[in-house]
């Protein structure tokens, strides 16, 4: 299974942030002129929010409220659900529909080093499903079978997840 460290490698660790005392219209300038929908909040290098399209769209325009006005402080989600480099994209993902987010920063200790979007993990996953099915092929050509990962810390060779998931739908569907 591909690790957030992994994904972070090939995806970059880009972090866009603002202060918490900047005004929302700032951050939604600076959201808009990097195309993403949250930036990380940060107060003295440290992680201290998240404000988001959601927190916009919830806690200024529907109140009749100005973002002139308003400090990200005033609307940012302060309780920030986050990662670490050694979890899994299938952990995220289930995280991000349970805690119903889209956006994670990953920690390593106190050290912020990226942020995960839901887009980034279901890249991530057709990506893993786009090889899987290239095995898929390949079997169906008489050549090589289901893709294999690289060796385990046991040595041991291990089908991708998404054959695994297969798998485990088709057996349960009593194909």
């Amino acid at each position: 299974m591909t690790t957030v460290r992994q994904l972070l490698q090939s995806k970059g660790g880009t972090i866009h942030s603002i202060s918490p005392d900047a005004s929302v219209f700032e951050a939604l300038k600076l959201m808009a002129e990097k195309d993403v929908g949250a930036l990380l909040v940060l107060e003295n290098g440290r992680l201290a929010g998240i404000m988001s399209e959601r927190d916009y769209a919830r806690k200024v325009i529907l109140v009749g409220k100005s973002s002139h006005e308003l400090a990200v402080r005033d609307i940012m989600t302060d309780k920030v659900v986050t990662v670490q480099p050694g979890d899994t994209v299938d952990g995220c993902m289930a995280l991000m529909t349970n805690k119903r987010i889209r956006h994670l920063p990953v920690m390593e200790g106190d050290r912020l080093i990226g942020l995960l979007s839901i887009g980034d993990l279901v890249k991530e996953v057709i990506a893993e499903q786009e090889q899987c099915d290239s095995g898929e092929r390949r079997q169906q050509n008489g050549q090589q079978g289901r893709m294999l990962r690289p060796e385990t810390q046991d040595g041991v060779h291990q089908p991708c997840p998404p054959c695994l998931r297969g798998a485990a739908v088709r057996s349960s569907a009593g194909t």
